[in-house]
């Protein structure tokens, strides 16, 4: 995860453009500034930067090792450490953007402006001067963070759902965790068991509720004393634009994709009314949470066959085919990085093979939750994840994979351009060949036998895939909008559980499955919020991908819907791939972009021109509902 995982910012963090001043600072830390700045020279920066890149490689380096350990094995121990090594990295960044105030007046070369500008917006979590402090911000993030990967939740009504490993009926106590539970979810059209399992799992947040608290408390003050109003500035300022500009971009892009998601959405409602009756999923209005076959309905594809538009026409259930086959984890991986060399990409190192996690343990805790690493920024790759042998996964593999063949391209540019043009690219290039897994290419890797080639075909491969990525989308927004107001502290403490509850309603038409006071800490159930992982790159990927597709489609000449188009095997594509991986974060993200698709503006037509013919069949079906929320 390198960077990414330590340091959100610097995962993501392109410069803000040279016109645009950063955020005023406090009348403390300016008289500092003007008492350090004078007699600051070009040459200063650049012997400053290069000692920056030199002692944050090694600092990362040995910090990602404690992480690594404490997230494949979580004990008392662990956490212990890996908090420490944490705050020595949020002394370190806290420290150095200070200093580096000092050069913001000078003329400076493009390469050390764009440096400045990547380490001012890098602190992902901002550490307080006092050392007390930050060693209590250190702390409880590394206590969230192991309370969510040591989650579960026991229940007698749970005895006989989903077995853990190893156990039978005979011994079962019908504890359960997120990875059992979620397979309750996917699988069980039992309303009340969904019920019991949604809410077991988000019963274990509880305890992170006035940790939740005090770390917002901590972090703004450690952004306060960088010069930032809040965290939510610090995270906002990494994009090319003023914060003000990049949230009235991300609702323009939601703007033109919100109507395919209300018609999916009245689709939905429709065929889930029909199978609970109405009294538990009205006709109109906003679904229950729990129904729709993911933990936090931010995607709907284990209901697939269930609303599937023409059901056996087109690919075969694709979980089922790779169970067929007798695919285990490492096909599973193989299968994803052959994606990757198909476009004259280099395989992956033995390495990578050897120290990856790919199993969950029967023996301890682990962070299943799947994340890329480049363990040191040494070209040591490596994933961790708990796969389980089902076609979720697959498409989570090539997304990881993404991100390693990210740092495997841009492993030879300085610390601080070792990471994506903007967050949403690092996230984004796994997704976009995961969208070229179309039924011409699994016949041709064997996956399945022949391709149904039909109008009914199309829509049903249009169906699955955006019951994935556009029921995501007001989802993968809403997650920030609520850290943002919650940072900016336009929303107080006793009413954190509302504010998420009033946002996905908003934005996603769901509503929980009982009432939830501000007992419980909802937010905490989804692991980006306790592990302070900021949310929007994965709204900006899902929009990106598209046009990353449509792009790379019309450079291997493909000709027919969009959807149809696999850029498997092509060179050309595959080049155009490495020359924007290969920049970074050296360049704006407009650069980046343009080095893959001759443009310089996110657009989300390209994806309503993949999902034009889902569009209008959706629109006939949902003829006479009441459809929004």
């Amino acid at each position: 995860m390198a960077l990414a995982m330590l340091l959100p910012g610097f995962a993501c963090a392109p410069a803000l453009p040279a016109e645009s001043p950063p955020p005023p600072v406090s009348a403390e830390l300016n008289d500092q500034i003007l008492e350090d700045t004078g007699g600051a020279t070009v040459e200063d920066a650049r012997a400053f930067f290069k000692a920056v890149d030199r002692e944050l490689r090694e600092l990362i380096g040995e910090t990602e090792r404690v992480m690594w350990v404490k997230n494949t094995y979580i004990t008392h121990d662990t956490e212990i450490l890996e908090a420490r090594a944490n705050e020595q990295v949020m002394e370190y960044s806290a420290r150095r953007i200070k200093e580096a105030r000092r050069f913001e007046g000078l003329d400076l070369p493009e390469d050390l402006a764009r440096q400045l500008y990547l380490l001012r917006y890098s602190a992902g979590l901002p550490a307080p001067d006092d050392a007390e402090k930050r060693s209590e911000l250190a702390s409880l993030a590394s206590k969230m963070d192991g309370l969510y990967g040591k989650g579960s939740y026991c229940s007698p009504k749970l005895k006989g759902h989903a077995l853990p490993a190893g156990k039978n009926k005979a011994n079962d106590d019908g504890c359960r965790s997120l990875m059992e539970l979620s397979k309750i979810i996917a699988e069980s059209r039992d309303y009340d068991l969904l019920k019991e399992a949604w809410e077991g799992w988000h019963s274990i947040a509880r305890p992170m509720r006035p940790m939740y608290q005090r770390f917002v408390e901590l972090a703004n003050a450690g952004s306060r004393e960088l010069g930032f109003e809040d965290l939510g500035q610090i995270w906002k300022g990494r994009y090319d634009l003023p914060s003000e500009e990049f949230v009235a971009e991300m609702d323009r892009l939601f703007v033109q994709v919100k109507p395919l998601y209300e018609q999916l959405h009245c689709y939905m409602r429709s065929r889930l009314s029909a199978r609970y009756g109405a009294d538990k999923v009205p006709a109109t209005g906003p679904m229950p949470a729990h129904v729709l076959g993911n933990m936090w309905a931010q995607e709907w594809t284990n209901l697939y066959k269930e609303v599937e538009p023409f059901p056996g026409k087109g690919q075969p259930d694709l979980t089922k085919q790779m169970v067929k086959k007798g695919y285990d984890h490492i096909q599973m991986v193989k299968l994803a990085e052959g994606f990757f060399t198909s476009l004259g990409m280099k395989p992956l190192p033995q390495t990578f093979w050897e120290r990856s996690l790919f199993l969950k343990p029967a023996d301890r805790d682990v962070v299943c939750h799947a994340s890329a690493w480049d363990v040191g920024m040494s070209g040591d790759l490596r994933i961790k994840m708990c796969i389980k042998v089902d076609y979720e996964d697959l498409v989570t593999i090539h997304h990881e994979l993404g991100h390693n063949y990210y740092f495997m391209y841009y492993h030879d540019q300085p610390t601080l351009f070792q990471q994506g043009a903007n967050d949403g690219f690092h996230e984004g290039i796994g997704d976009t060949l995961a969208l070229s897994v179309t039924p011409a290419y699994l016949k041709e890797v064997g996956l399945i036998d022949a391709v149904q080639t039909s109008p009914e075909a199309d829509i049903n491969l249009l169906m699955s895939r955006a019951l994935e990525g556009i029921a995501f989308l007001p989802f993968g927004k809403m997650i920030d909008q609520w850290r943002w107001d919650v940072f900016s502290g336009k929303v107080p403490p006793e009413k954190y559980n509302e504010h998420w509850w009033k946002l996905r309603r908003e934005f996603q038409g769901l509503v929980p499955p009982s009432p939830r006071g501000e007992a419980e800490f909802d937010p905490g159930a989804k692991y980006h919020i306790p592990g302070n992982v900021p949310y929007i790159r994965y709204y900006i990927a899902r929009i990106l991908q598209y046009q990353f597709l449509r792009a790379l489609c019309r450079t291997a000449g493909h000709q027919g819907p969009l959807h149809q188009c696999s850029i498997y095997g092509n060179k050309a594509a595959g080049e155009k791939m490495m020359a924007m991986l290969k920049l970074g974060a050296s360049k704006p993200w407009p650069e980046a972009l343009a080095a893959i698709s001759g443009e310089t503006k996110m657009d989300a037509t390209a994806i309503i021109d993949y999902y034009a013919p889902l569009m209008t069949w959706l629109k006939e079906k949902n003829q006479g509902q009441q459809c929004g929320w």
